[in-house]
């Protein structure tokens, strides 16, 4: 990422697409908290990454944090998809980058426990994951380590992954 700022209004269009994502009787479990780079909060979201994820977003132009409500607010039993939805909310935010000529990194990286404590996360959320945002640097900004893995990936084959049935090996 260059370390170029992203006004507000373009990061908002960003939760805006998160915010349309499925929702079970549409309560929208999730929440996002973000920090912009070079504000006040910013260290605070910076200094919960393990050190890797830190050479990946040192120019970032923003972070954020996915969390969600562990409780269903009508029922008031445990919720039971609020991570899934968490998830698609997560994936509508990073479509989105992408369709604005962004970069949007997941990641999983980073303390739970500290972003919890520090971000003031209620004890009836769940902190999902963290996403960095920015615009797209040049690859040989990166340190060298992170370089070769900047290239496309691939997938576990269909058959591996899906099933008709059963879940096999069960003897089912």
């Amino acid at each position: 990422m260059t370390g170029e700022p992203i006004e507000p209004a373009e990061l908002m269009r960003l939760f805006e697409a998160a915010r349309w994502a499925p929702s079970p009787a549409n309560q929208q479990p999730w929440r996002m908290l973000y920090a912009r780079r070079d504000t006040p909060h910013w260290p605070l979201f910076f200094d919960l990454l393990v050190e890797s994820n830190q050479a990946w977003c040192r120019n970032a132009a923003a972070l954020v944090l996915f969390v969600s409500k562990s409780i269903n607010e009508r029922t008031g039993k445990p919720a039971v998809t609020n991570s899934f939805v968490t998830g698609a909310a997560g994936e509508n935010f990073a479509l989105q980058g992408a369709m604005s000529g962004l970069v949007v990194h997941g990641m999983q990286g980073f303390d739970y426990e500290r972003a919890r404590v520090t971000l003031q996360v209620p004890e009836d959320f769940r902190v999902e994951a963290m996403g960095a945002v920015g615009r797209p640097g040049r690859i040989e900004e990166l340190p060298e380590p992170l370089r070769a893995r900047e290239t496309p990936n691939s997938r576990k084959p269909l058959a591996e992954i899906v099933f008709e049935g059963p879940y096999p090996g069960t003897g089912a």
